[in-house]
């Protein structure tokens, strides 16, 4: 199971390359803001008419975002209480050093497309252009949330608890998501691409992490 995972999230995120590669270079049309152009134009267009702007939105999930931070920062205090308990980070759990490697793996790509931007948003936030491929929000709550189950999966014992707070992880992941392409600061070949990625990075993690319930 984990071999096929590590062979699937390597084919996803080789198709998240050829994405952006398309992204760069297919259908590349200036319908953003201030002349600001973005590939499959045709296509983006066309969603982001469907959809129009919601700042209501855009401001919810912004700050739901905190969510999947506080989430990745709780699995960090537990890393670091084992540490302290343990007295040596070779006998910190492998499956959470190898998530605050995953962790630190998200932030480089955040920080890599900041630096090279792809396209920017399809509206101007505070006045101003902001890069916008791939989805930021998208990448953190699709690869937070989901290793985040994976392990408390392992650690919750109650049978109950424990399927109600998958629901509950699966149903905001989804609305986050939606939300984001709904309110109208991301062109759909945005959102895409951050799934792709978001698919690969965490079947890979999942692959490599020893976790074991």
């Amino acid at each position: 199971m984990k071999r096929k995972s590590f062979f699937v999230g390597l084919c996803m995120l080789a198709l998240f390359v050829v994405w952006t590669l398309l992204v760069s270079f297919v259908d590349v049309r200036a319908i953003g803001p201030q002349g600001s152009t973005v590939g499959f134009g045709a296509l983006n267009y066309f969603i982001h008419n469907l959809t129009g702007v919601s700042m209501t939105l855009y401001i919810i999930t912004d700050w739901l975002g905190l969510v999947p931070i506080v989430t990745a920062l709780s699995f960090a205090i537990l890393g670091l209480v084992q540490l302290i308990k343990r007295k040596s980070l070779l006998r910190v759990d492998y499956s959470i050093l190898a998530l605050g490697v995953f962790y630190i793996a998200v932030i480089v790509i955040y920080v890599l497309f900041e630096i090279v931007v792809i396209n920017y948003r399809p509206i101007l936030i505070d006045g101003a252009l902001e890069s916008s491929y791939p989805s930021s929000t998208t990448i953190l709550v699709m690869t937070i949330m989901p290793t985040a189950m994976m392990h408390l999966k392992c650690r919750i014992k109650n049978l109950i608890f424990k399927r109600i707070l998958f629901v509950v992880a699966c149903i905001f992941t989804a609305f986050m998501v939606i939300g984001r392409l709904l309110s109208g600061v991301h062109w759909v070949s945005d959102i895409i691409g951050g799934l792709i990625l978001s698919i690969g990075l965490v079947l890979m993690y999942y692959s490599l992490s020893r976790i074991k319930c």
